[in-house]
């Protein structure tokens, strides 16, 4: 039995060039006309090089930006969630051009990808106000998705390329960023046919690890793939390092051995809730993974979308067929001092409040950065030390 089937295509479609054609980029790249891009548009290219926005050829023109915007296709009828683009404050350039990437997030702005500009649009304030309203569900400025969306200017490049390196994140991370074909190839030599997939850009508590175990057993896994985002992050978020830190730490002390792989991808959150939940499923289909754990708030901030928006628009929004991967639904979890485990709290109706262990991520927060560990039933110690050291650390 072979692996789940990339999203959209047969095999994977990475756009990172090696070899030769790297060597013949790099040259080319040298003596080509070159931007600096976003963030945003940076990390896109890794996700585009790296295989995980299979079967993606390049950045979209407008009219599939809008047409993903409002129905989650593109215009040829691909399932694809939110808009990738390359988008400018201004260029100089004519269609045609073949231009070089560079990149923001590295020093020096070395060249991260290699375009072929077949679209130059302006869009429209109008075309903004969509897109912004569709995919966050709110046009607030102080929502970071937004306020990263609405800075990054409203000319449009569009056209293919090819992506000559990943960024930060290879040499920050290696041992943690991993390509979607990296992935595969470890699934396979695992032997592993069914994994599900866990997104994370915090660390995990005792609810998450409880939540991988839960999905495991219910779906007769054979693996769990905690897969956590390395790119950029709103203020106050616990960073990368930190984070890898914490959860490798509870993997080694409360997983047994082969059961799960602790990797990383390079992109920036949205925080675009339901939609990116969305796209969380279709990279990890990408990267062979069969299910998704969608909880509570999945990829959300505040207040901005219901609690279990992202689970209901995979009923609402995704028709029948278009993703192969599952999703494995989420309830609530906390710790129950009556059962004296983690539950979903759906399925303990004879339980009141005062039974859970329940902690605001302020009340947490809070906590490890007066140097108390929360208690056992919410997090881990060997999690809560790493945790409190990093917190202590920024009153230094």
């Amino acid at each position: 039995m072979s692996l789940i089937t990339p999203h959209g295509a047969t095999s994977l479609t990475p756009l990172l060039a090696t070899g030769q054609r790297l060597a013949e980029l790099e040259a080319e790249s040298a003596t080509l006309p070159s931007i600096t891009v976003s963030s945003a548009a940076a990390a896109n290219a890794v996700m585009l090089g790296a295989g995980y926005f299979t079967p993606l050829k390049g950045y979209m023109n407008r009219s599939d930006a809008l047409s993903v915007a409002t129905d989650l296709k593109t215009t040829d009828g691909l399932l694809w969630p939110v808009p990738v683009l390359n988008m400018v404050e201004r260029f100089d350039g004519n269609l045609g051009d073949r231009i070089a990437l560079r990149d923001p997030n590295v020093d020096g702005g070395p060249v991260i990808a290699v375009m072929d500009v077949t679209g130059i649009e302006c869009l429209s304030d109008d075309d903004m106000a969509l897109m912004t309203r569709e995919v966050f569900g709110t046009d607030d400025p102080n929502h970071p998705g937004v306020a990263t969306f609405s800075s990054q200017g409203q000319i449009l490049l569009s056209g293919p390329i090819e992506v000559l390196n990943y960024s930060y994140f290879q040499s920050d991370f290696p041992g943690t960023f991993r390509t979607a074909m990296e992935i595969r190839d470890e699934i396979e030599s695992r032997g592993w046919k069914r994994v599900v997939a866990f997104q994370t850009r915090n660390p995990m508590h005792r609810a998450h690890e409880e939540l991988c175990r839960m999905a495991m057993s219910d779906l007769n896994a054979d693996g769990i793939l905690i897969h956590m985002l390395l790119g950029k992050l709103k203020a106050g978020d616990i960073p990368a390092d930190v984070r890898d830190d914490s959860i490798r730490t509870m993997v080694d002390h409360y997983f047994p051995e082969n059961t799960v792989m602790v990797t990383g991808y390079g992109f920036d959150m949205l925080y675009a809730g339901p939609r990116e939940a969305v796209l969380h499923a279709v990279f990890r289909q990408n990267a062979g993974c069969t299910e998704l754990i969608v909880g509570r708030d999945h990829a959300g901030v505040g207040d901005y979308y219901g609690g279990f928006d992202a689970q209901t628009i995979f009923d609402e929004r995704v028709s029948e067929g278009a993703l192969e991967i599952d999703i494995y639904r989420a309830d609530h979890t906390a710790y129950s001092k009556k059962l004296d485990r983690v539950v979903m709290m759906k399925d303990a109706p004879d339980h009141s409040k005062e039974d859970f262990v329940l902690l605001s991520g302020t009340a947490v927060r809070e906590m490890l950065g007066q140097g108390i560990a929360p208690p056992p039933e919410f997090s881990r110690p060997e999690v809560a030390k790493i945790l409190m050291d990093y917190y202590q650390s920024l009153d230094q």
